[in-house]
């Protein structure tokens, strides 16, 4: 069932055309992932699809029967309701329709029999819709759904006013969710969500009844929701099959192509320059240079995308320090009567990557405050080893930047010389391009002066690093920039973050807090994980011999099985590459038989045909290959819990 259709939008603001004759069709089953650079247009469409905002040109479509539901990145705030009522008012459009119903009821005991059979339809159907809707379970599912997102039980009768800004924003998100509308139009659902409301949100979505238009920067959770990929660029839309870590492998494969031809399209514009340059001024040579001039204008300028564009960036080297990074003592600290952290002893060795995991108020956020000194309320020993250099990066960092700078000027001001010629790139890679760099600091917003905080922090040479949610405020291009970053930094680093691609790929040891509990995890994230589920459940499964078998994997069985998932995801983008290749040259075969000068030669047409039926064959063979890999990689990653 559609349930949206834009069909030609268009709009521009002041010169720039950010929409262009773009075309989407949203249906109760789509699953769909938007993507595009920062100012692409991919909140701008997402307004327009929800009918908040107006195209210039076009038509958006929504059937009458059809309810649509759009959440923005911020700005809604509730004020007298308590949690719980608040989330009741999901059902508000199913009371209107028991309302309704009980009017068909009333009017059935006393109408013609035509007429009854029409109501005792509209009865029934109705009927049937506020029992689909899970109204009359509603108790259960509105507690499924605040304790998935995040708020426990005492939450529930507390007033909505109560709650922060992040948290207001889970309080719509849930309402979205109950309300199980037709289409969940969300732009960045994930922002305020911890890594355990994240989890739990993607598994929902994935089981939602309705379909899904969904902006995020967490590509571990895109990955669990959608199966489409919709990418913006320069104001048109293209539609990728998969989910985001197969458009990002497809994407890959196109930017090669496209450099290719960027390049050899450069070449081309250099030599109509050159010649233009050099006989411009000549009488005997200015038909030609004015045939380059024409044959100039003619040339559609290939555009890189900047999302495609990656950027590798080197922070400072480290100065040394000693093996024994922190040292960490009988650590206690407490808000009153809660006990936030209990006697924790750690040792930071000089080269660890270390997440701090827990659930929101465990005290991760605290326990990096204090190793960096900002705390020293506590009880107990933080001791830093020899040579250690702290550098620290927390959400309320942006508001210690000097207002009256710009952005180029606040990071020149501290920038190591050697640094100072790569700001501008640097900037980029932090999403601040063009003009942007000469914004000043007091016109950012939050976000923003976060941005301009973690750089300068990375721009200086510490070698223990301590970073509570770096990815906040940064896209999926920025997030890959930085961890890269961070991968070949040599010192060493205590983390916190929400996004467990991020973790997965940085963390290589973890520290678990819990109930002002503590410990410590000598493996990557997703050992933790499953050491966690072990130690949580036990988990095992009854065979048909009634004996018990563990489904754990030890140690060594995960280290192979992310050998093998590494070694298959080499292989699947190999495999995409070649089948792109090969079509590339059925098409040119294709192309060959269509010329004059082939067809109408049986012997020209035989061979080219046979050509052609070899290339198809060799292509089928490589699909074959690409499915069976991608069918085994599929099978490893739910072996290992991916």
């Amino acid at each position: 069932m559609t349930a949206c259709q834009g069909i030609g939008i268009g709009i521009a603001f002041g010169d720039r055309d950010v929409l262009k004759d773009v075309n989407i069709t949203l249906t109760n089953k789509t699953r769909i992932a938007l993507s595009g650079a920062n100012g692409s247009g991919k909140s701008t469409l997402m307004k327009i699809l929800a009918g908040v905002n107006k195209p210039d040109t076009g038509v958006i479509s929504t059937p009458n029967n059809v309810r649509n539901y759009y959440l923005p990145q911020s700005g809604i705030v509730f004020q007298n309701k308590t949690l719980r009522e608040e989330a009741e008012e999901a059902y508000k459009h199913i009371v209107e329709l028991i309302k309704k119903m009980d009017e068909i009821g009333h009017e059935l005991t006393h109408c013609s029999q035509d007429k009854h059979d029409r109501l005792l339809e509209e009865y029934n159907e109705l009927h049937e819709t506020i029992t689909d809707s899970g109204y009359y379970n509603r108790d259960g599912e509105i507690t499924k759904v605040l304790q998935g997102l995040g708020f426990n039980l005492l939450d529930f009768n507390k007033k909505s006013s109560d709650f922060s800004g992040g948290w207001q924003m889970r309080i719509a998100l849930a309402k979205a969710l109950l309300m199980k509308p037709s289409l969940l139009l969300l732009d960045e659902p994930t922002n305020y969500l911890d890594i355990e409301a994240r989890d739990w949100l993607g598994s929902f979505l994935k089981n939602f009844s309705g379909g899904i238009l969904i902006v995020s920067h967490d590509r571990f959770f895109l990955d669990q929701v959608v199966d489409h990929v919709a990418e913006l660029f320069n104001g048109t839309l293209k539609l990728y099959k998969g989910n985001y870590t197969k458009y990002e492998s497809l994407r890959e494969i196109e930017l090669e192509e496209l450099l290719r031809r960027y390049k050899k399209q450069e070449e081309e514009i250099a030599k109509h320059e050159n010649f233009i340059r050099r006989f411009k001024s000549k009488a005997s040579k200015a038909t030609q240079a004015q045939s380059h001039v024409k044959q100039l204008e003619k040339i559609e300028r290939i555009e890189i995308p900047a999302s495609m564009k990656k950027m590798k960036i080197e922070f400072p080297k480290p100065p040394h320090s000693g093996k024994k990074v922190v040292e960490i003592e009988g650590l206690s600290k407490s808000y009153g009567e809660h006990k936030v952290i209990n006697n924790l002893d750690i040792l930071v060795e000089k080269g660890e990557k270390i997440v701090i995991a827990g659930q929101n108020g465990a005290g991760k956020s605290t326990l990096l405050r204090m190793i960096a000194g900002v705390d020293s309320n506590y009880t107990g020993e933080i001791k830093l080893g020899t040579d250690v250099k702290v550098g620290y990066f927390s959400q309320d960092h942006g508001e210690k930047l000097n207002d009256e700078n710009s952005i180029l000027e606040e990071l020149e001001s501290e920038s190591p010389l050697e640094l100072i010629p790569k700001l501008r790139g640097l900037l980029g890679a932090f999403l601040f391009q063009g003009d942007d760099v000469f914004k000043q600091i007091k016109v950012l917003s939050g976000g923003e002066k976060n941005r301009v905080s973690l750089l300068k922090l990375l721009l200086k040479p510490f070698n223990l690093l301590i970073l509570d949610e770096p990815t906040n405020h940064l896209d999926l291009g920025s997030k890959d920039v930085l961890l890269d970053a961070l991968k070949d930094y040599e010192g060493t680093l205590l983390f916190v973050s929400h996004d467990r691609y991020f973790i997965e790929r940085l963390a290589d040891k973890v520290l678990h807090l819990e109930n002002g509990t503590h410990k410590i995890y000598l493996g990557d994230y997703n050992y933790y994980r499953w050491k966690r589920d072990e130690e949580n459940s036990g988990i095992t499964e009854i065979t048909e011999n009634k004996e018990v078998k563990q489904t754990v994997l030890s140690r060594d069985e995960d280290k192979k099985l992310k050998n093998l998932i590494q070694k298959l995801e080499r292989q699947e983008v190999e495999l995409l590459d070649k089948i792109e290749k090969q079509g590339e040259k059925l098409s040119e075969l294709q192309n060959m038989l269509g010329l004059e000068e082939n067809y109408s030669d049986p012997v020209k047409a035989t061979q080219i045909q046979s050509d052609i039926k070899k290339c198809q064959e060799i292509e089928d063979k490589l699909g074959e290959e690409w499915e069976a890999t991608l069918l085994e990689l599929e099978e490893a990653r739910e072996k290992r819990g991916n």
